[in-house]
Order: C-alpha cells, then sequence, then structure tokens
C-alpha cells in the first residue's frame, strides 16, 4: 500500500495488513492510497529537470504532457472518448483517501473512468512524475486495508468500482501492460527533445 506524503499511517489496518502480506509505504508526491500487487499495475516515473522543455512552474498545468503522453502510448486500440484533466485537483469525496477516486492534473480518463493517476513531487531541481494504470480495476482488496467507519467504507464500496478502469477492459484488442511500458519507454526520448503542443 502506497500512500501519499501527507497521509497518516493510521488510515490503514496495520493487523489487516499484516495478515494479507501488505507493506505499507510512502511516496513523496502527495494525495490518495494507491495498492499494488504483484503483475497487476504499470507504475511508470518521470524526472523532469528545472532547465528541461517540458518543466512548467505551474503545478496545475505541469502535468498535462504525461496525460498526453500516456493517451499517445495507448495507441488506437486504448479506448475512446480520452480526456486529460486540466487544471486544479478536483479529489471529490474520497480522492483525499483513495488515488483512484478523484481527478489530478494531467491523469488521464476514457469515458469518464481514471486510467492512469498521477502523483507529483517538486523541488527546487525539478519534479518527479508518480504515474500509475492497473490491468483490472478491482478497488475492494484496498478498501479492505483502509481502518474507515462503515459510512466511508460503504460510500468508497459504491463509488470506486465506477471510478476508474483497468486498461485490458478499454477495449478488446486494448494493449497489455508490456505493451504499453514499452510504448511509454520508446516515445519518452522523442517527447523529451520536442514537447509536444497541447490543446487549450
Amino acid at each position: 500500500m502506497v500512500l501519499g506524503s501527507t497521509q497518516r499511517t493510521e488510515v490503514v489496518n496495520g493487523e489487516r495488513a499484516s495478515d494479507m502480506g501488505v507493506a505499507v509505504v510512502r511516496r513523496r508526491g502527495g494525495g490518495g492510497a494507491v495498492l499494488l500487487r504483484p503483475g497487476d499495475h504499470l507504475w511508470m516515473e518521470a524526472w523532469i529537470p528545472r532547465d528541461d522543455p517540458l518543466w512548467d512552474a505551474d503545478v496545475a498545468t505541469a502535468a498535462a504532457w504525461v496525460g498526453a503522453w500516456w493517451s499517445h502510448a495507448l495507441g488506437p486500440n486504448g479506448g475512446g472518448d480520452r480526456v486529460v484533466h486540466r487544471g486544479r485537483a478536483a479529489p471529490g469525496d474520497h480522492g483525499a483517501l483513495v488515488c483512484f477516486s478523484g481527478r489530478g492534473p494531467g491523469e488521464l480518463f476514457v469515458g469518464g473512468r481514471k486510467v492512469m493517476g498521477i502523483s507529483q513531487w517538486r523541488s527546487r531541481e525539478g519534479s518527479l512524475f508518480h504515474t500509475c494504470a492497473y490491468a483490472h480495476w478491482d478497488p475492494r482488496p484496498l478498501i479492505e486495508l483502509l481502518d474507515i467507519d462503515q459510512p466511508t467504507r460503504s460510500g468508497l464500496l459504491v463509488d470506486l468500482p465506477r471510478s476508474a478502469i483497468g486498461v485490458d477492459d478499454l477495449a478488446p484488442d486494448a494493449p497489455s501492460l508490456t505493451a504499453l511500458q514499452d510504448a511509454l519507454l520508446t516515445s519518452f526520448p522523442t517527447w523529451a527533445k520536442a514537447p509536444p503542443t497541447l490543446p487549450a
């Protein structure tokens, strides 16, 4: 279980996590919790120095290129109606608790459901973007690990299944996580040398 930089470890039921063999760690970037299990996700990071053409001082717009990069890597079989969230974060009711519940700058949505989540960490030297997508989106194991009251749990069980979607479920011939990883790694040098012109 990867917690955001400002989340308290008490948000996770430690006994349950131990029983399930889940380690609790913390990332430098903010946002809500993300559960990572072997083979169920693709986690990519990009470091952008301040002198890089992809650097943007505005936190709300700095990650827009990341969403476009992922959308391009998904290719023509990655589902339609793609939207990169622009502007400020919109966590909604549960985004501060669970990453894939809210909307953050640069995050990619297909048909209104989150495909790729971003956490951003910034320093004087540059920005680090943590990005994650799932093969299949099943929020129940994550919810089970949270130490929360019953009304919150009930709300998550209703909201989270429809808030996101896995890459494998975008289309019958959607790229695998391995193919998506290869496409992201192959295309990144091109994007770094010639940043795309993004629509306003």
